[in-house]
């Protein structure tokens, strides 16, 4: 089948790369000619485990292109995927701006009936502009809802053993090709639901935000644990192991960040503001996350004084996560500029996120690669990604290094007890039980 696929983003170009694994004629379209040179020639322009390996593979192998020229991804395409930026507005709002330009490019393009699958997150009656945008096309055209639910460090892995698919459309045809198309990706008898296109487009926004919810409530629940003396681990657990609750993004920290649970929070806000619902819950997880993000600044300036001046921070983890090195909406950007307007020096290190981050914070900060270069003469340790290099650290050498041997632990990479037990001044996020 050939498929074409607007747009060589995160999502744009994970999905070109798993179709063409598949077997598909997948043609990739972006406006970056050198990012569309540089992509022909093999190199990846993100950073995402595996993601590699198959596109060299469906290069090499001729099932995977790239262009600049829509005509070229378009004709004779059995789907054609909307996979474009749908970036926060200055109200929260989407901005619809790249979605609008890349349908009204396909529409000139079209060449017989054809099927435009949205496959960017859009809010709910971004369908029904598409088939109005469509209407200039001489040919009969199916519009799809297709939304993504991948996580950044295991997008591959997400795309190729899905939990389920799901496709928004009022067309037969055109669900029995996106059933065809996804068949390869659902043989362990996961489903393809198929619902209309509004549901589709809201099924994404409420994905995201319910595992944010789930976030910032065990962030709250940290909190809580710190006051009264309780371990949120053993809270934790015994919540996770209820069935009707289950143990997935109960883990606190220093606030969620990346391209989705943000965006597409405050896209369920705008949603619902459209519609006269005022989506309480979904404010307040957001506004949760804004004050968590704040927290290891608040604790270092308790322990250190308001005027940092002269001090110097080792900051582990750049990227929002492990396993990419995207830092859009990272808690590390937030507490690197509370640290950095209380006068402190920062050093920041990642395994991947450095080039990324230094796109952000530019030379503000101090970045190196070793971790151990990073805690040298500093006051104290600040861990805001969980990279699992992090956890089998040499806790003596750390302890050497650091000026004093002070530990913020925003992600609880490090056991309490044992860190207590080597002499460290240790605050994890609702580790307050007895250690």
């Amino acid at each position: 089948m050939k498929i074409a696929v607007i747009g060589s983003g995160y999502v744009g170009l994970v999905a070109g790369v798993c179709f063409a694994d598949a077997g598909n004629d997948v043609v990739c379209v972006d406006t970056d000619a050198g990012k569309v040179e540089r992509m022909r020639a093999g190199e990846v322009p993100i950073y995402e485990p595996g993601l590699g390996d198959l596109m060299h593979r469906a290069i090499r192998e001729k099932r995977l292109v790239f262009t600049t020229v829509h005509a070229e991804a378009v004709r004779g395409a059995a789907a054609v995927f909307i996979a474009v930026g749908t970036p926060e507005g200055p109200t929260g709002e989407p901005d619809m701006r790249y979605v609008d330009a890349a349908v009204r490019d396909v529409a000139k393009a079209i060449t017989g009936p054809a099927i435009v699958v949205l496959k960017s997150t859009v809010p709910v009656g971004t369908a029904k502009r598409v088939r109005a945008l469509l209407a200039a096309s001489l040919h009969p055209v199916a519009v799809v809802n297709n939304p993504e639910f991948l996580k950044e460090g295991a997008a591959v892995e997400d795309f190729l053993r899905p939990d389920r698919v799901v496709v928004g459309t009022d067309d037969d045809a055109a669900f029995d090709t996106m059933k065809r198309l996804y068949e390869p990706f659902v043989r362990t008898g996961k489903p393809v639901l198929r619902m209309s296109n509004a549901a589709a487009e809201l099924t994404k926004y409420a994905s995201n935000a319910m595992l944010a919810t789930r976030v910032s409530f065990m962030n709250e629940v940290a909190r809580l644990c710190d006051a009264v003396g309780a371990d949120v681990e053993d809270v934790r657990r015994g919540m996770g192991t209820d069935a009707r609750i289950g143990p997935a993004f109960l883990f606190p920290g220093c606030g969620y960040g990346g391209s989705c649970f943000p965006k597409d929070t405050q896209g369920l806000i705008h949603v619902g503001k459209s519609f006269g619902v005022p989506m309480n819950i979904a404010k307040a997880v957001e506004a949760v996350n804004d004050d968590q993000k704040q927290l290891l600044v608040e604790r270092v300036k308790a322990r250190f004084g308001a005027n940092l001046k002269g001090r110097r921070f080792a900051l582990w983890g750049l990227a929002f996560k492990p396993r990419t090195d995207d830092v859009r909406e990272a808690p590390a950007i937030v507490i690197a500029d509370g640290l950095l307007a209380a006068g402190a020096h920062v050093v920041g290190t990642d395994p991947e996120a450095i080039p990324t981050m230094r796109a952000v914070l530019k030379d503000r900060i101090t970045y190196v690669q070793d971790p151990y270069d990073a805690v040298k003469g500093a006051d104290a340790l600040i861990v805001c990604t969980e990279w699992n290099e992090y956890r089998g650290a040499d806790l003596e050498r750390i302890r050497a290094a650091l000026v004093q041997p002070v530990v913020f632990d925003g992600r609880n990479v490090f056991e309490p007890a044992r860190m207590r037990a080597l002499g460290f001044e240790y605050q994890g996020i609702g580790r307050g039980g007895k250690a």
